[in-house]
Parts: C-alpha cells; sequence; structure tokens
C-alpha cells in the first residue's frame, strides 16, 4: 500500500492536536471563588511565563503576594490556580489533609523522567514506603559519622582558594561555581562514595559536567514541559524515546545525553559498591568516603533486611540521581547567598568569624553537635533560608473537592470577605514559599529584612500561633508533611562546616565594579546586572584573615 507522505503526516498533525486540545479543555479548572490577582498576561500560558521569567521572576512573585494570602493566577488556555501563603492554609494542605493534595501532574511526570520512581517521582503508599526506609540514613546519629568527611573536603577548597589569594591583597573569585563544586564534591563522598574530581578545575569528569548543566537546561525547556503528562501518553517508552532522537533541538538532545549519562554513571557506581559489600570490610574501606556514604549504608542494610523490605536496583539508581540533584543545586544556592549577604553586612561577617574562630581555637575540630549549636552561626542560617529560600515555590494539585480554610481573610473582587476557598478536584495550587516565609502577620513589620540576631531572641507570639507548617524554624524552606526535604539536616550541617571554615580563613567583600542580583530558576542563582541570558555568576572579592 503506497502512503502519501505529506498527507500522513498532516493526518497525524491534525489527530495530534485535536487529541491536545481536548485534553487540555478536561484539564481547565475554574476558580470558585473570585479571588484578587494579577491580569493574564497572554491568552495560552496566562501568568505562568511571568513565574518562570529569569530576570523578573522574583518581582513577579512579589507582586502575586501583594494581593494578600490567596490570590488567583492564570495558567494555560484560561486555567486557573491559587497561589497560596496563608498559614493556616498551608497548614491544611501539607499536613492536615496532604494526602489530598499531590505534587503536580507536570511535575511528578518529568521528576520520573529525569530521575526515575525516587523520591521525587513517586506518591501516595510508594512514596510513604520509601521515606521510611531512608529516614534512618538522614538522621542526626549518621549526620555525625559524615562529618569528618564534610571537614576534610572544605579544607581541600581552603587550600585552593588560598593558593589563590597567595601574594596578593584580594582576587575576584566566583565563589558559586566554588559553592557547586563542593556541594556536588560532599553529596558525591558522602552520598554515593564517589569522587566528582570538581576541584581539578579542567572539568574534565563527564559525570560532573552533566550535573551541574542538569538544572540550567531543564529550566529553558520550561515551556514544553507543561505538555510532559500528554506526551508520556504516547506509546511506550522506548517508542517515546525514539520519538525524542527525532526532535530537531539542540537543548532536548542535550537534556537526553544529560540523564543518559548520569543513569550509567550511577549504575557503575551502584555496581562498585555492590561488589565492595560482597567483598568484605576491607574492600569496603578502600571505597571514597570509607563504606560511610548514605548509598553505601543502605545498600548493607538492604541486604541485611527481608526480601520484602528491600528497594530494586531501578529505585536505588533514582535514588541516586534524586539525591544528587536535591543535595547540589539548592545547597549551592543557599552557600551563595549567605556569602552574599555577609558581604553585605560585613559587621555580621566580623561577629560569625570572631564566634567560629573561638569555638575552634577551644574545641579544635568541632563535632556535629557542636557546630550545630553555634549560636550565631544558626541564627545566620536559618534567617538566609527563612528571607532568601533556594526554592521559593513549589506546585500542587488537589485530587478532590474540599476547602480551605484562611487565617488572613482576602477581600474579594465582589467586595467581600473570603475566609475559606472552595477548591475544585484537579486545581492547580502554588505554595508560595518565598510568601509565607515573609508574611507580615507572622513574622512582624520587619518580616522582609535580614536580621540574624530574630533568631537570638525569643520570637514573637505570632510565629508560634500561626502554627506554620515545618521542619525548620518555622519556615517553609525544606516544606513540611509527607513530602518535605529528607535531607535537610545533610544540607544544614553542610552549610554550617562550609562558612565556618572558609569564614575562619578569609573575608568576603563586594566587588568594586559589578552588581550582584538574583534571579528566578528553577531554583534562585545569582548574576551580575548586564549579564542577561549568560550562566549564573557571584564574583566576590576573597582575601586572607
Amino acid at each position: 500500500m503506497n502512503i502519501d507522505p505529506p498527507l500522513f503526516l498532516s493526518s497525524l498533525l491534525v489527530l495530534a492536536s485535536w487529541y491536545l486540545w481536548k485534553s487540555l479543555r478536561s484539564a481547565i479548572i475554574k476558580c470558585r471563588v473570585n479571588l484578587p490577582g494579577p491580569p493574564r498576561a497572554a491568552w495560552f500560558v496566562g501568568n505562568l511565563k511571568q513565574f518562570h521569567d529569569a530576570n523578573h521572576g522574583m518581582e513577579f512573585l512579589e507582586h502575586v503576594a501583594s494581593y494578600g494570602s490567596a490570590v488567583k493566577i492564570h495558567g494555560i488556555c484560561g486555567d486557573e490556580q491559587i497561589y497560596i501563603s496563608d498559614p493556616r492554609a498551608l497548614h491544611y494542605i501539607l499536613l492536615k489533609e496532604q494526602d489530598m493534595f499531590e505534587e503536580s501532574n507536570m511535575g511528578m511526570q518529568t521528576n520520573r523522567l529525569l530521575f526515575g520512581n525516587g523520591l521525587l517521582g513517586t506518591c501516595g503508599a510508594h512514596h510513604k514506603r520509601q521515606r521510611k526506609m531512608l529516614n534512618p540514613i538522614f538522621s542526626a546519629k549518621h549526620m555525625r559519622s559524615l562529618t569528618p568527611l564534610f571537614y576534610k573536603i572544605t579544607r581541600e577548597l581552603g587550600d585552593i582558594l588560598a593558593e589563590k589569594v597567595k601574594g596578593k591583597k584580594c582576587v575576584t573569585v566566583n565563589m558559586l561555581d566554588w559553592m557547586s563544586r563542593i556541594s556536588l564534591e560532599i553529596v558525591g563522598q558522602a552520598g554515593m562514595g564517589y569522587s566528582f574530581e570538581v576541584f581539578d578545575e579542567r572539568d574534565q569528569n563527564e559525570y560532573a559536567h552533566c550535573v551541574r548543566e542538569l538544572i540550567p537546561t531543564v529550566f529553558t525547556l520550561q515551556a514544553y514541559l507543561q505538555f510532559i503528562p500528554l506526551l508520556v501518553k504516547i506509546g511506550p517508552p522506548a517508542f517515546r524515546r525514539f520519538l525524542v532522537q527525532l526532535v530537531p533541538s539542540r537543548r532536548i538532545q542535550r537534556l537526553k545525553k544529560i540523564t543518559d549519562t548520569i543513569e550509567q554513571t550511577s549504575q557503575r557506581i551502584l555496581e562498585t559498591k555492590k561488589r565492595a559489600i560482597e567483598q568484605g570490610d576491607e574492600a569496603i574501606l578502600k571505597q571514597v568516603g570509607e563504606g560511610k556514604d548514605i548509598i553505601s549504608v543502605f545498600l548493607r542494610a538492604n541486604r541485611q533486611d527481608s526480601e520484602s523490605d528491600t528497594l530494586p536496583e531501578a529505585e536505588l539508581l533514582a535514588h541516586m540521581s534524586t539525591l544528587i540533584f536535591a543535595a547540589h543545586d539548592t545547597t549551592s544556592s543557599a552557600l551563595s547567598r549567605i556569602l552574599h549577604m555577609l558581604c553585605l553586612h560585613p559587621e555580621t561577617q566580623e561577629t560569625l568569624r570572631n564566634e567560629v574562630t573561638v569555638a575552634m581555637a577551644s574545641h579544635g575540630e568541632l563535632s556535629y553537635d557542636d557546630i550545630m549549636a553555634l549560636p550565631y552561626l544558626d541564627a545566620v542560617c536559618r534567617e538566609t533560608l527563612r528571607l532568601h529560600p533556594p526554592v521559593p515555590f513549589m506546585p500542587r494539585t488537589a485530587l478532590r473537592d474540599t476547602v480551605i480554610p484562611l487565617m488572613i481573610p482576602v477581600k474579594g473582587l465582589d467586595g467581600e470577605m473570603v475566609n475559606e476557598i472552595p477548591i475544585a478536584a484537579n486545581q492547580g495550587i502554588v505554595v508560595g514559599i518565598v510568601a509565607a516565609n515573609k508574611c507580615n502577620e507572622v513574622w512582624g513589620p520587619d518580616a522582609d529584612e535580614w536580621k540574624p540576631n530574630r533568631w537570638l531572641d525569643p520570637l514573637p507570639s505570632s510565629v508560634y500561633d500561626a502554627h506554620v507548617p515545618s521542619i525548620y524554624s518555622h519556615t517553609l524552606t525544606f516544606l513540611a508533611g509527607g513530602r518535605a526535604c529528607i535531607g535537610f539536616k545533610f544540607s544544614e550541617l553542610e552549610m554550617k562546616i562550609v562558612i565556618a571554615l572558609l569564614l575562619q580563613k578569609f573575608r568576603f567583600s563586594l566587588p568594586d565594579d559589578e552588581e550582584i542580583i538574583w534571579r528566578l530558576g528553577s531554583i534562585q542563582t545569582p548574576s551580575t546586572r548586564g549579564r542577561a541570558g549568560e550562566r549564573p555568576f557571584l564574583p566576590l572579592q576573597v582575601s586572607m584573615v
């Protein structure tokens, strides 16, 4: 049978367009209450482009929050979502009725494509089972055993920076690059027992290069990600992979290459770990991290448990990819922000340096409990993470009809005060992390100011009365509930050790000729004024103390 190619392709395009439109129509949900909010910027994408604008996204989030604690925003093709920063509503969404609100379908499907069925790609009972098995290896007890490794890696960075400054009054260094490198090396060695060799500035480790490119590449494809839930329904995985290979997009092909490299290298690392465990303790001690890394500990525990309690190898690989993603970009962003804030407030930097220097002079290398208990270091970290969470918002989807209560009423467009919001099944919810962390009704009139000293005095009663859902300092920075960040203790320990050791040895200040700004991507990243479209960049002047 002869097939006319143009006719066949035209028919296929018409069929695909009909299927896409039908799917979009069924996904469009309207708000059931007349909430205030910004006008729709474009018919097709609504406000989504503003939410993902690298240069002005944070400004738009501030604008959205100015409408109140619950705001209507526009999605694709007239879909209406609700941006929520109200403490009582967030408690309902993230804790009380958390099983009713899941990760958005787009986010879930994207995570599965990127990382597999790890913690970011599963939901319901499957997710709870995974989390229960992983919780022990992210405990404070295990963090204590990893503390010496964190020190060792940070000292390597200190030696490199000292060599750069040697013989000079000061030198300008892209500290984001080095915070990214050390975050990757710490999660590599402490998380997987693998060295990314990131302190070699020739960048010859392809795995490390791919991990560092993953999030920037994904962010450039935000417009395409909206259609992931529809595309994953087209045929089996092998067929979809074949179709992806045909797409004439350099960025999509780059993303495919990145995810393939991460998966293949993770597979090799996992096989090496399994062989070492089979050979016994002597082989384990010869591994990077001496078998104390998270994956080795989990593999040994997994091997000893009954068959019903073990995870399939595909899920172990997914956890490895998830761990690298979750612990690398967010922590390097937080570390960079702390250094930037200390440059903006040199008196705070000196106070913190004095605290760290005195403590280390008295005790030498501080233990996990000692470094976690330093009050001013803790205050600087808490305040920076409160005011500048690396991830400023998080999408959720309502699984069924419900009504969300509000602590802070909102004035509707009809002039009536709204005390609760009826939610439709499949309604999109955006958890306003940064807006909740800066809520005046909770933190007071100075909520948008960076004041580490607020953590050294008793917090205002409004903070406790609000019952903000949280696993860290009454903030949503690490989220809350069953999908809260499982590795927040790992991240917190890393931030404190890196900042403490660097401040003990170096003084950081702002460059004379460049203004540092922060841009919105999948996470917040620094740059300088006039570098639009270029890679994230944090130039700081570094000198020896």
